[in-house]
C-alpha cells in the first residue's frame, strides 16, 4: 500500500499494477476545516453538485449502509457499495466485492489539512476482467481537485 508520505499532496495520481490487482491513489492539500472536507464527503445527495465525478449517490453515507453510485467513468452502471469505516473528520471506507475506496483527511493545523483517497481492486479473477475497467487516474485527480475548490470556497466564505 502506499502511504500519504510517499505520495506528492500535490494532487496528482499514482497508480500501482500487479497481475492481481490495480491500486490508486491522490492526495491533494485543503486549506479547510477537517469538518467542512467530511461534511462534503458524507453528504451523499450534494455529491452531484460540487463533484464533475459523480452523477448522483442514493442512500447514506453511515457505516454498515448501503449507498448507490453513478459514476462518470461507466455511466451506464451503478455501483452498489457499502460504508465500511466511518470514523467522522478522519477515515470513510466504502467498497464492494471486487475493492475499497479508503478516503482520509489529516490536519496539518492552521486550518489545512491533507485530503487522500486510494482505491484498490483486485482478487483472483483480477486478470480476466482487470483490462476492461479504465484508468482511476484522471478522475481521482479531477475528485481531489473539485473537493479541494468547493472545500476552500466554503471555509472563505465562514
Amino acid at each position: 500500500m502506499i502511504t500519504t508520505s510517499a505520495k506528492a499532496q500535490t494532487g496528482k495520481a499514482v497508480t500501482v499494477k500487479t497481475t492481481f490487482s490495480r491500486e490508486t491513489s491522490v492526495s491533494i492539500d485543503i486549506k479547510a476545516d477537517a469538518s467542512i472536507v467530511w461534511a462534503l464527503l458524507t453528504k451523499a445527495s450534494d455529491y452531484p453538485r460540487w463533484n464533475s465525478t459523480v452523477t448522483s449517490i442514493e442512500g447514506t453515507i453511515a457505516l454498515d449502509q448501503k449507498i448507490l453510485l453513478k459514476s462518470k467513468l461507466d455511466a451506464k452502471r451503478t455501483f452498489k457499495l457499502k460504508v465500511k469505516e466511518f470514523e467522522p473528520e478522519k477515515k470513510l471506507v466504502w467498497g464492494d466485492g471486487q475493492g475499497n475506496r479508503v478516503y482520509t483527511i489529516t490536519n496539518k493545523g492552521n486550518g489545512e489539512v491533507t485530503f487522500s483517497m486510494t482505491e484498490k481492486i483486485g482478487g483472483l479473477m483480477f486478470p480476466l476482467y482487470g483490462g476492461m475497467i479504465p484508468s482511476f487516474d484522471q478522475s481521482f485527480e479531477q475528485f481531489a481537485s473539485d473537493l479541494k475548490k468547493e472545500s476552500e470556497t466554503i471555509m472563505n466564505a465562514k
